[in-house]
């Protein structure tokens, strides 16, 4: 029986990864001054790398609105697994259209809204299935007013919360649609799964803000069937022994300490469907730091299915068969965004949303093609287990053809994009789809395609994307970077914050400054990341000057040098504070606008690289005079 399939991709993503790839440039182009790296090492992230601002946080009880209720009918897990594709990646949860909410209008009317203390309103919605082990709300979000928060949890602990702002969900939602998913799925932002059966979805309006200019629907949600929490170490009951008995634990073999460190079971969403698969973050030839995160196409090729990505890191026992869950596990929510995908080597590049916690492994590569009879090794989460690991031998290269739905795939030959295993122990199953082959060096690769080894069957043939194809037709653009486009153009987070008591927005690039703000300034709100600029002065970018009004207590941030000198000559209250960042003149390089609104009541500016946002605010805040692009800035690292 088949225990790892593929899952074949749409013509609008081929469009997609042909836009992606050619804003990037390649490494062999005239003009580069780094050499392509054929092999890199790995490297441990350190705990003093910034982990951002955690999203699930705590919260006073009393602090919680009073939701409307949305029951949907309990599901048999052996109905939902019919409901799946015949292939693709471990199926774990099925679409579920919700009429109640399935359009705008009928979601404000669930709401039921209550003030605030600062002079907002706020209200929530529960949804519940009997025997769901989780459910992910696929939020389709229209328009968002700025200041908004949405907050994601579960009745039985509604002091534990997931927020994000409005303008974030906006970003996500907006990047999904510059990839070019103009389908329902590259409209919707999924909630996290928060692993029990009700979910409840929360959204808190600032002042000012009236209820009829939001624009949200929940149309579907994803049923998940399968138990996905993470349990404590006395809880033998959500996804742990699972898989077959001749599996191997992972934390047995002091070998592979570091690589896996770089593996993660991932989580995602697609269609309303939710999947299992296994990624693994890689290190780039100037290690940069930047998540790139490794997985197979059969498993993520949209960006919509990138942005719902959920990851859990360090999931295994924490002592050699111990057959408990280890204390270090840790879950990143963020998302990712998708760089490349291909069907012809099964294979997808990320770049993680979130930082990876600290002690993650960014795995090494070998772009060299490897020859057969070399020792090989694999790292995955079957059936979404604590993590295995599997040893062979890599038997040669091999051609497969892409399946047609409901078929199985064919491999033949002795030349093509992929590379055959046949394994001395272990196996592959459901869920350790996309996860890494290593070769004798611990470098990877190959990305796992399918197969049809099984215990009884350890010998039967494996079959793995070949990193050295992949990497030559495209990933060496991010893995292996010219001086032209090394490091990602050196481009930072610029973090929001929203002061109700000013009606001013705060924007800093230090994350220092941001920590301080959100520990000590209980008034500003965090938003979440407002664009990305460059912290360091390059001879294709301009300055951004801040000022700090002293009487409004607001800041002000321009890009003209004359606008400037204007301020200091003629506006004593507004002291200057130096430059903020730096950005672009022009749209070069896939910058993006940011538009520049001013506020006369309160007297301040503001600015979202958001269209979404910017037409919202010119449709229902007459209050605010919008003054055009104030310079261009990116949407991703």
């Amino acid at each position: 029986m088949r225990n790892v399939f593929w899952k074949r991709v749409g013509p609008l993503f081929a469009v997609v990864a042909t836009l992606l790839l050619s804003g990037c440039g390649g490494g062999d182009q005239e003009g580069g001054t780094t050499l392509q790296a054929s092999r890199v090492e790995g490297w441990v992230q350190p705990a003093s790398a910034d982990q951002g601002v955690p999203q699930v946080r705590s919260r006073p009880v009393a602090d919680t609105p009073t939701p409307s209720r949305i029951r949907l009918d309990a599901v048999a897990q052996e109905k939902a697994a019919a409901q799946g594709p015949v292939v693709g990646p471990r199926l774990i949860g099925m679409a579920r259209d919700v009429s109640a909410t399935g359009a705008a209008p009928q979601t404000l009317q669930q709401f039921q809204w209550k003030p605030t203390a600062g002079g907002g309103q706020i209200a929530a919605i529960s949804f519940s299935a009997e025997g769901a082990h989780g459910l992910r709300l696929g939020v389709v979000a229209k328009q968002l007013p700025g200041g908004s928060m949405l907050r994601v949890y579960s009745q039985a602990e509604p002091g534990t919360v997931f927020q994000i702002s409005g303008q974030e969900v906006l970003q996500r939602i907006q990047r999904q649609k510059q990839a070019g998913d103009t389908s329902l799925d590259g409209q919707t932002w999924w909630t996290p799964d928060m692993g029990a059966d009700e979910v409840t979805l929360e959204v808190e309006l600032p002042a000012g803000t009236p209820v009829g200019a939001l624009d949200v629907a929940i149309p579907r949600v994803s049923h998940i069937f399968e138990n996905l929490s993470l349990p404590s170490e006395d809880d033998f009951s959500t996804k742990i022994n699972e898989s077959a008995a001749c599996q191997l634990d992972a934390t047995c073999y002091g070998a592979y300490a570091n690589q896996r460190n770089a593996v993660a079971r991932m989580i995602f969403t697609s269609g309303a469907n939710t999947y299992l698969c296994t990624g693994t973050l890689l290190n780039d030839s100037i290690s940069s730091g930047t998540p790139y995160f490794l997985t197979a196409n059969h498993c993520i090729s949209s960006a919509a299915a990138a942005e719902s990505l959920q990851t859990d890191w360090f999931y295994r026992t924490p002592t050699c068969n111990s057959r408990t869950l280890s204390s270090t596990v840790a879950r990143r929510l963020g998302g990712a965004t998708l760089l490349f995908a291909s069907d012809s080597f099964d294979m997808t590049l990320l770049k993680l949303n979130e930082a990876p916690p600290a002690g993650a492994f960014f795995a090494g590569w070998d772009a060299g093609t490897q020859v057969a009879g070399v020792a090989v090794a694999g790292l995955h989460h079957p059936r979404g287990d604590l993590l295995k690991i599997s040893f062979g031998t890599l038997r040669g290269q091999t051609f497969c053809t892409a399946p047609s739905a409901g078929t199985a795939f064919q491999c033949g030959g002795s030349t093509g994009n992929y590379y055959q295993v046949g394994w001395n122990q272990g196996t592959t199953e459901g869920g350790s789809s996309g996860s890494a082959l290593f070769n004798s060096a611990n470098q990877v690769i190959g990305t796992l395609y399918g197969g049809s080894s099984s215990c009884s069957a350890t010998s039967s043939p494996e079959f793995y994307g070949r990193f050295d194809v992949a990497y030559n037709v495209a990933l060496k653009n991010w893995l292996s970077p010219t001086a032209s486009v090394a490091p990602a153009s050196g481009r930072s987070a610029v973090y929001r914050f929203y002061n109700a008591a000013t009606g001013a927005h705060f924007f800093t690039i230090n994350a220092a400054e941001r920590d301080n703000t959100i520990q000590n300034l209980p008034s500003f709100a965090y938003e979440g990341i407002a664009f990305y600029a460059q912290a360091g002065a390059l001879s294709s970018n301009i300055p951004v000057y801040r000022f700090y009004g002293t009487v409004g207590g607001a800041h002000f941030y321009t890009s003209s040098a004359q606008e400037r000198d204007s301020v200091l000559s003629s506006l004593p209250a507004f002291r200057y504070e130096g430059i903020a960042w730096y950005a672009s003149a022009v749209a070069a390089a896939g910058a993006s606008p940011v538009y520049r609104f001013y506020r006369p009541s309160k007297q301040v500016h503001f600015y979202t690289i958001g269209l979404a946002e910017r037409d919202f605010i010119i449709a229902n805040n007459p209050e605010y005079v919008y003054e055009g692009v104030g310079y261009y800035a990116w949407t991703s690292q």
